[in-house]
């Protein structure tokens, strides 16, 4: 009974060590998610690290082309034509529901890029679904990797069902925000998305 425990023991410890390494040589790292709703607006705020090179990490935030990749709430992405004042845009359709209420809703915007460690994309309310929205991300190097230190606020322009809306919402964010990030990390790496 003695060496059955600890050939147990061993397989355990070994099984736990292999879990462990796989984390820290390959996976990204979400440190913190955090979704609010005051004011008729939502606020995510999250900050993770990305075992991927601050430029790699960069031209994947600010292709949306990609965004279809990053979670399944976003249907229709795409890259639009600068806008007179040069400044690149773009267009996303999500679809979500919340138990028999579903809704499809459009984001056009342009993208504020400022410097290589920053990147702000603006919401325009006139052709979107949302009276306000502003994405808000802060790359740097850390540990070998990126640390992206990312905030989202929005306030949508159609009806979202009192009481339980809210919560659904706030619920949808953070786990298709926790979902997106080992995605946005392989397809940085040039990896194909998991699922």
């Amino acid at each position: 009974m003695l060496i059955v425990k600890q050939k147990l023991r061993k397989s355990l410890y070994l099984v736990v060590l292999c879990i462990f390494s796989i984390n820290v040589v390959g996976d990204d790292e979400i440190r913190s998610v955090s979704v609010t709703f005051e004011d008729g607006r939502y606020h995510l705020s999250s900050k993770s690290l990305f075992a991927a090179t601050q430029d790699d990490l960069y031209a994947v935030l600010i292709d949306y082309d990609l965004s279809t990749k990053f979670t399944s709430l976003i249907v229709e992405s795409r890259n639009v034509e600068p806008g007179a004042d040069g400044m690149p845009r773009f267009y996303t359709r999500m679809e979500g529901c919340i138990l028999f209420w579903c809704k499809t809703f459009v984001r056009n915007g342009y993208l504020l890029l400022a410097s290589k460690n920053l990147i702000v994309a603006i919401t325009d309310p006139e052709t979107s679904d949302f009276e306000f929205g502003r994405e808000r991300w802060q790359l740097s190097e850390e540990d070998g990797g990126t640390l992206v230190i990312y905030d989202f606020e929005m306030e949508p322009r159609f009806w979202v069902p009192p009481i339980i809306g809210p919560y659904f919402i706030k619920q949808a964010l953070k786990d298709s925000g926790a979902r997106a990030i080992n995605r946005i990390g392989d397809l940085a790496r040039g990896e194909e998305p998991r699922f």
